[in-house]
């Protein structure tokens, strides 16, 4: 699925209207019975605000489907008519002559009768401001909506919610809270912000004409992944093929106090269809790891001539988890990045020596994956995580682009970008709120890359995997440990596949 920014929107709509001479008026058409797909048929009685702009328009040409269905309807617009934009004032006219009255919000009696309109209702359509609305709300179009949300039983909102800023998602002043949003043609950007469902409700996307071609030539490459696109995805597994043919990967993980950081990646990498996976780790650590893994294999850091040998030998390394913080963890990533030139997932201590050590990401160039969260991250760029919070496409999108490297960055709607494109994972929820569910990841992830993936692809797919297994096991569940998602893996990749 693609997402667009409010830019985009407009580029896309002027090239339909004024090269392709598409009548504004038609896409109005087209939107208005998209969105009459998702009125709810056992509701009679229908309240529907309109503004002066294109989003009015919309509210105004449902309201005539609704009055031809028979509904029992009440229409109200805030505004003036000689702000109309031309399409907007050509549905006006049609409902005013079909008989249909309007009654016009300018002053506290109307608002009166907009309340208790509402009161009666039993969906409410909002169709003040579409994607355009910049500015800070206030005086009567603050009050109106403030009316909407105190009165209303149901409130669905057209394209964007009303005082919604449809690129940073966050209220203008004052916005309306649907319970359901029909977005019009694409995701908007701003639905993607943290906090942005308490005004949107749920989001469903109509087609409402605009061609493919279009979409493309002016699309910026932002994209939230689904189950039809990662179906297509998903290597199949060749009749004839052995463990050979699905990657040898190098697992360097954990520390004394931290061998659950080890175990959870080493093995997610086996349960995500590793033919080989090896856990390299200190040598105090090896009969403990020995026993808690059965189908990974072990290797010491201190047996530096064997461990030499399968980091030549290897189509993937994982490195980082529950190694600590420390001079020596960075030297075995030197030792790693200068001995092999395979892809390379960095997560947790992987990272934070990275961020002490600068230098390093010229030999990541091209070929790393790297899995931080918001405070790992802040760490890596001295951004502040409140900023990072508030522009995290930007921010993993920058950092990939100046490092050459995959940004993968955690939480909900995790972020994955390689600089150019931009992909959002819509998987996994809060009840994945718990220690080792990142080691986990990162063993998918490797696990893919040994596969054959390239990176980009690999940390999409991983990403989609992990939360798609936490939410299947989080409806039985309470809550969701990465032990449990672990053992979900080959189950879930099989049922995508499917």
């Amino acid at each position: 699925m693609k997402v667009a920014t409010v830019s985009a929107i407009r580029a896309m709509d002027k090239y339909c209207v004024e090269e392709l001479k598409i009548p504004g008026i038609v896409l109005m058409e087209n939107a208005a019975l998209k969105v009459l797909k998702h009125i709810n048929p056992l509701h009679q009685h229908f309240v529907v605000i309109c503004g002066c702009g294109n989003n009015g328009g919309d509210g105004f040409a449902l309201a005539r489907h609704l009055y031809v269905e028979k509904k029992l309807l009440e229409v109200f617009f805030i505004g003036s008519e000689e702000k109309m934009s031309e399409d907007c004032m050509k549905n006006y006219l049609i409902l005013k002559n079909m008989g249909i009255k309007v009654v016009r919000i300018s002053n506290l009696e109307d608002m009166n009768e907009l309340r208790e309109a509402l009161d009666r209702c039993e969906t409410a359509v909002d169709a003040i401001f579409g994607t355009g609305l910049i500015r800070e709300l206030e005086g009567i179009y603050a009050s109106a909506i403030s009316i909407i949300n105190e009165n209303s039983h149901y409130i669905l909102s057209i394209d964007v919610p009303s005082g919604f800023h449809s690129d940073k998602g966050m209220p203008l002043g004052t916005c309306i809270r649907a319970n359901k949003t029909v977005s019009l043609q694409l995701y908007k950007k701003g639905f993607l912000a943290y906090g942005s469902d308490k005004y949107t409700g749920e989001i469903v996307v109509e087609d409402i004409g605009i061609p493919e071609a279009v979409i493309a030539r002016y699309e910026e490459k932002l994209y939230i992944l689904s189950d039809a696109m990662v179906k297509t995805v998903i290597l199949p597994r060749e009749k004839y093929s052995y463990k050979g043919d699905y990657g040898r990967v190098l697992v360097f993980a954990g520390s004394k106090g931290f061998t659950g950081a080890a175990y959870l990646t080493a093995n997610s990498a086996v349960r995500s269809g590793s033919g080989l996976v090896t856990l390299c780790c200190k040598e105090e650590l090896m009969n403990v790891m020995a026993i808690k893994l059965t189908e990974a294999m072990t290797v010491s850091l201190e047996d530096k001539e064997r461990l030499l040998s399968l980091i030549n030998r290897c189509e993937a390394v994982a490195f980082g988890p529950g190694m600590g913080d420390s001079e020596d963890t960075y030297d075995y990533l030197k030792l790693v990045l200068e001995n092999t030139s395979v892809p390379v997932v960095i997560d947790a201590d992987g990272i934070n020596v990275l961020a002490h050590h600068s230098e390093a990401f010229k030999l990541l160039r091209g070929r790393a994956v790297l899995t931080p969260h918001m405070g790992e991250m802040a760490r890596l760029t001295g951004l502040s995580i409140d900023y990072i919070r508030e522009n995290r496409l930007e921010v993993a999108a920058d950092f990939a682009k100046s490092h050459g490297v995959i940004t993968l960055l955690k939480g909900y709607n995790t972020v994955i970008s390689d600089g150019e494109n931009t992909i959002i994972n819509p998987t996994g929820n809060s009840a994945m709120a718990s220690g080792g569910m990142g080691d986990c990841l990162t063993g998918i992830i490797v696990s893919l890359l040994g596969q054959g993936y390239e990176p980009l692809r690999a940390a999409a797919l991983a990403a989609y995997i992990h939360g798609r297994s936490g939410e299947k096991l989080s409806k039985e569940m309470f809550c969701v440990n990465a032990t449990h998602v672990m053992e979900e893996l080959p189950y879930t990749m099989r049922e995508i596949q499917m």
